[in-house]
């Protein structure tokens, strides 16, 4: 491997840390990765120790390194992907946190967010925003832990401390402290960002209650963040991408073009579409945010958020106890009676996009004596595609731009009879890519990108390779008949049922 030249990217995510170096060509060189602990201190809060997730970082991005059989002098540089909306706040002169991070998942301002909601604040927000008012979103997680932690809503007035989303903790980390900035994606994920204008509101900052002081500077997602001193890593390597998870997804999937599509399938499934230079308002409760800022120049996306995906499988395993390995629904769901109309409806914590009903719980409809293991695991394989049916369609009367394919991610995706059926319930062809880490792949070519190291979009787009392609083969009268009974199962758990 002697002269070889490569990007790190790390990817810190929900569950675990993990740390990659790709090639010029996209191709994984080497990879590590480590999970970290979850805090429950309430129900429904949910937390991360920054610091677990500093040393994590570090740690496997230098396992990553050792795996490729690199010399770190021969990583050209860093891009970082994160967790969107967890929230760090530290103490700018020790760089140490004054609380532990609140998670994305996290509810314990769900109230907070109800009461703004009814103060008339929704239509604003999401004019400026794009964002829908909730507690998933950065904004009131700052001002909890603001008024939670005795004297840090004066030390933040004062200058004394700063906030970031993951990204931003790390950056500030990785350069000691030299750089406080984010990028526009994560940025868009704060509630406090106004994404036409490309600035910091001044309004939401009063509604919420976040005093300017503590906020990062926003910069291109191939943007310059520092550089890391020489005793990380051996060498000082410089910082040259940032991204959201989801964003850094759209990124590596290659969707440049407006209309272009990914829908990441992991816990949950996020779906992004780009939608070009202009914001594209929804009024069907999707999000409107941004898919990238790159040479100063932004592309927005509407994203549509499915929280159970992949968590009914494992409810499947761990719940019910009818599988033993995730990989056993293939075959299971290929051998469903096909004369079984059983639907399963993941509503679990709610649903997601497009519905937003955060009292609507999961049920199994259709049952019957003949039904069994089977047709229960294909109705929860079968739940992800209507789902995804449902944000698509949503984006359609949003007046989105026709869906061409739909390149999808994720450890679902192993699951060639999911993904089948996925194009069969969508009348859309479904693309799998060849390097199925498509996250972290996304933070490589945004860092690549900034020193040459993949030559601009053309470039990035001429190293994605289909390693699949399913092309739909149901007919409409089925396929039509299918949705219908989906549209029926979530009436019956919906809470204004």
């Amino acid at each position: 491997m002697t002269g070889a030249r490569a990007i790190l990217a790390m990817d810190q995510g929900t569950t675990s840390s993990r740390a990659m170096l790709f090639d010029s060509s996209g191709r994984p060189l080497g990879q590590a990765q480590k999970e970290f602990a979850q805090h429950f201190p309430r129900s429904g809060w949910v937390e991360h120790d920054p610091e677990d997730i500093w040393r994590d970082t570090l740690e496997v991005a230098r396992g990553a390194i050792r795996d490729a059989g690199l010399d770190p002098a021969q990583v050209a540089a860093i891009g970082i992907t994160n967790q969107r909306e967890t929230t760090v706040i530290w103490d700018r002169e020790t760089g140490v946190p004054i609380h532990r991070a609140i998670v994305w998942q996290d509810r314990r301002t769900a109230d907070i967010c109800e009461d703004l909601r009814e103060e008339g604040h929704a239509d604003m927000v999401q004019e400026r925003t794009g964002l829908l008012i909730d507690s998933y979103f950065s904004a009131t997680k700052i001002a909890w832990i603001l008024d939670s932690v005795p004297g840090a809503r004066g030390r933040a007035v004062r200058g004394e401390l700063a906030f970031g989303t993951i990204d931003t903790f790390l950056i500030w980390r990785l350069t000691e402290g030299a750089v406080h900035a984010t990028d526009a994606t994560n940025a868009a994920r704060t509630m406090l960002f106004d994404i036409k204008r490309q600035a910091w509101d001044s309004d939401l900052l009063e509604i919420f209650k976040v005093p300017a002081a503590i906020l990062p500077e926003v910069r291109d997602s191939d943007g310059d963040y520092g550089t890391t001193p020489k005793h990380l890593f051996g060498v000082p390597i410089p910082i040259r991408g940032v991204a959201g998870d989801q964003q850094a997804a759209c990124v590596g999937q290659a969707c440049f073009r407006p209309g272009m599509t990914k829908s990441t399938y992991g816990t949950g499934c996020f779906a992004l579409m780009n939608t070009g230079s202009e914001p594209l308002r929804s009024n069907n409760r999707l999000l409107t945010t941004i898919a990238y800022r790159i040479g100063g120049e932004t592309a927005y996306a509407l994203e549509g958020s499915i929280f159970v995906a992949g968590a009914a499988v494992q409810w499947l395993r761990d719940g019910l106890g009818i599988i033993a390995t995730a990989a056993e629904t293939e075959s299971l769901a290929q051998s469903a009676g096909p004369e079984q109309e059983v639907y399963m409806v993941p509503a679990f914590t709610g649903l997601g996009a497009p519905y937003w009903d955060p009292h609507a719980r999961a049920a199994i409809l259709g049952l019957t004596r003949a039904s069994g293991p089977a047709e229960i695991v294909r109705a929860a394989l079968e739940a992800v595609c209507f789902q995804t049916r449902d944000l698509l369609e949503a984006m359609r009367a949003d007046g989105a731009a026709e869906l061409e394919t739909l390149r999808v991610d994720g450890g679902m995706v192993a699951n060639d009879w999911m993904l089948q059926t996925l194009a069969d319930v969508l009348a859309v062809p479904v693309e799998r890519p060849a390097v199925a880490e498509t996250t972290a792949l996304g933070a490589a070519c945004l860092a690549g990108l900034h020193n040459g190291f993949f030559e601009g979009l053309e470039g990035i787009s001429a190293t994605w390779q289909s390693a699949g392609r399913f092309e739909p083969r149901a007919g409409e009268q089925a396929r039509e008949a299918r949705y219908a009974g989906w549209r029926d199962a979530v009436r019956r758990v919906r809470s204004d049922f």
